[in-house]
């Protein structure tokens, strides 16, 4: 089974290519979305997560904005809630891993937002970066509910640029194009991997 590890800068449009992966056949673990999971009522970050920032939960599960307002800009709470949350993330991603090996999959995809950053390209066999020209990120960026050009700044700073994942990359798609232009470029991604070497 090929592991391909999905990523890109925020706004590049990483879910949507997620989604294309698995319309073509390579089901794909969301690390966003585990984490949500995890902070959902029952949870098992939500304990956690309200021990170490105390008055971050409500209605039983982790209040995002909260949250956020709580580690935004403050890399040692940053530190504190990774140290939380990674390792159930990383626990839930080994339990897919697992499930997709045993029923043959010949792909599968990790979306890691910060792949390279943190270490995650340890775990894949080849690296797939979701690029676009840096206008169209901050454009559907900025038109995100509740995003404010000092968060998305904020973002990007933890972020490594655009032009080092894409030069780290095993294969890099552009998603400035159409939608059928980038879903040509997934299925070129996997024609390739299914070569034999």
């Amino acid at each position: 089974m090929i592991i391909i590890g999905l990523t890109g800068s925020i706004g590049m449009g990483k879910s949507t290519v997620a989604s294309m992966f698995a319309e073509e056949g390579a089901p794909g673990f969301d690390s966003d979305a585990a984490v949500h999971a995890l902070y959902a009522p029952g949870g098992a970050a939500v304990g956690p997560v309200e021990a170490a920032f105390p008055g971050v939960t409500k209605d039983g599960a982790i209040d995002r904005i909260a949250l956020s307002a709580r580690v935004v800009g403050n890399a040692e709470a940053i530190k504190r809630l990774e140290e939380i949350v990674h390792p159930l993330v990383r626990q839930a991603q080994m339990a897919f891993l697992q499930q997709h090996r045993d029923a043959g999959a010949p792909f599968v995809v990790l979306d890691i937002p910060l792949l390279f950053e943190g270490g995650g390209a340890k775990l894949v066999n080849k690296t797939v970066v979701v690029s676009a020209p840096a206008e169209v990120q901050r454009t559907r960026v900025l038109s995100r509910p509740g995003m404010t050009v000092e968060k998305f700044e904020a973002i990007l700073t933890r972020q490594m640029p655009d032009a080092e994942k894409r030069a780290l990359a095993d294969f890099v798609i552009d998603t400035g194009v159409s939608l059928e232009q980038t879903r040509t470029q997934v299925r070129a991604v996997l024609d390739a991997l299914r070569e034999p070497v």
